[in-house]
């Protein structure tokens, strides 16, 4: 992950508009679990208490995630998502001291609207 870890350069990919347009494209394709991480990660940044070290490391792993062009592109069956997942999971773990009851119930209402048909036990274990 050395190479995700370096989030300095993947800045200044982030917008929120930007965020939003990705995940709602490709939130159904991703799938759940990496679309829940990248939900989890906003909200830990839109959050007044999130130390802006962490916020730094949040807004270059979702600038990752809205890199057009990747280490693996997002088109491939399978395994297109999976350096997006790592480089989210890095900075989840990375964040965990800041994912609050309430930043998880806005990521899951959220998703909600995604995944009309998604279960707690999709999740489960994920933060």
């Amino acid at each position: 992950m050395k190479a995700l870890s370096n989030y300095d350069k993947f800045r200044k990919f982030f917008t929120e508009s930007d965020f939003w347009e990705k995940i709602q494209k490709v939130a159904r394709k991703a799938g759940i679990k990496i679309s829940y991480a990248a939900l989890l990660l906003y909200y830990v940044l839109r959050s007044p208490a999130t130390p802006s070290s962490d916020r730094m490391k949040i807004i270059g792993a979702l600038g990752y995630f809205i890199l057009p062009v990747d280490l693996i592109p997002d088109y491939l069956p399978v395994i297109g998502f999976s350096d997006d997942l790592a480089a989210l999971t890095w900075a989840l773990y990375s964040v965990a001291k800041n994912i609050t009851p309430e930043v998880k119930v806005q990521a899951q209402e959220q998703l909600g609207k995604w995944f009309k048909d998604y279960l707690p036990s999709d999740i489960e274990g994920l933060f």
